[in-house]
């Protein structure tokens, strides 16, 4: 009879060749039986060696597949591509510049079984050369059963739909099944925004828990956080996304001025950024920014406005509705003087 794995991971990458390397060293750690482990690693389109070191792998881990994309996919369309085809009780998702601790994804599988919870999240520590920083999951309950809906709130502070990482846990594959754990086809950049609501406003219940850490590398020069193309405008795709989600929701009222409040900061760090685009790619951000904020609820979006902090208000006067921009107040004179 053939051994179902318990553990499925799944690991995109495209031109990962230097990295890839200590990503599967790291998940050949993972588990006491190697049949309890699948890996599914995604070569999307990369024009480096990244498929030819995944398959030096092929025999010290026994689950593995490669999968090979002639053209980029991009991020979401690969893990999705990954999930297809996984097959373990749980799925945890790896990036391919990423290494995870020891034992962590039987740490988490069991925490899963022992809490009865479909996810856990956990935190993760990122690395700059030789700098490493713990990042904590913005929820101080740890190792019990949770309702998601009760870790969406406040509105100004950072919580766990704030904390979108989609390696930074793992989840019972049943969820796939209900059409939970797909990424939004063809989005290049926040995919995981409409994807942790989704999750969050769905599933009954979830857990934090402390666990072997996952190290993610930042700094990387083929990072998409270090492009500037026009696949960043999908920033303005994914909140639109994120944001009709949540209109639809029973709960609309109370968590309208949270997805308000991100949508706003993600927009003000784009445009921020936006300096460093092309000028058409600059120039479409900023228009399609200002439809976006056109067509959310008024009173929501004047009401977060009016308490905005100054920097985002320089960044984001110009961008914002007609009628709305009177709500940047005290600070407006002081920034378009």
């Amino acid at each position: 009879m053939t051994h179902r794995p318990r553990i499925s991971a799944v690991v995109p990458g495209k031109d990962v060749a230097p990295f890839l390397a200590d990503a599967l060293t790291s998940l050949g750690r993972q588990v006491e039986d190697p049949r309890d482990l699948e890996v599914i690693v995604i070569d999307d389109g990369s024009t480096d060696a990244t498929a030819d070191v995944a398959r030096q792998f092929t025999g010290r881990l026994p689950g593995l597949t490669v999968l090979t994309n002639p053209e980029p996919s991009g991020l979401a369309n690969a893990r999705n591509q990954g999930l297809a085809a996984a097959t373990g009780r749980y799925v945890a998702f790896l990036d391919a510049d990423d290494w995870l601790a020891p034992g962590r994804l039987a740490h988490l599988a069991d925490a899963s079984d022992a809490l009865r919870v479909p996810f856990v999240r956990t935190d993760h520590t990122t690395v700059r050369g030789r700098r490493r920083d713990l990042i904590r999951a913005p929820q101080s309950v740890r190792g019990v059963p949770l309702d998601p809906r009760g870790s969406i709130l406040p509105v100004h502070t950072s919580t766990m739909v704030d904390y979108p990482y989609a390696w930074a846990g793992i989840f019972d594959r049943a969820l796939a099944e209900d059409g939970l754990l797909a990424f939004p086809p063809d989005l290049h950049t926040a995919e995981d925004r409409p994807w942790i609501w989704r999750l969050f406003l769905s599933v009954p219940r979830y857990a934090v828990v402390d666990a072997p850490t996952l190290c993610y590398r930042r700094g990387i020069a083929s990072s998409l956080t270090a492009i500037y193309d026009r696949r960043q405008l999908d920033i303005l795709k994914a909140l639109r996304q994120a944001y009709d989600l949540v209109q639809q929701d029973r709960d609309a009222d109370a968590f309208l001025p949270k997805i308000t409040r991100t949508s706003l900061a993600l927009v003000a760090h784009h445009v921020a950024r936006s300096a460093n685009m092309p000028p058409d790619v600059r120039r479409d951000l900023r228009a399609g920014a200002r439809a976006f904020f056109e067509g959310l609820p008024r009173d929501v979006l004047a009401a977060e406005v009016r308490v905005m902090r100054r920097a985002r208000a320089r960044t984001l006067h110009r961008v914002l509705p007609r009628g709305v921009d009177r709500h940047l107040a005290p600070h407006l004179t002081e920034i378009t003087a």
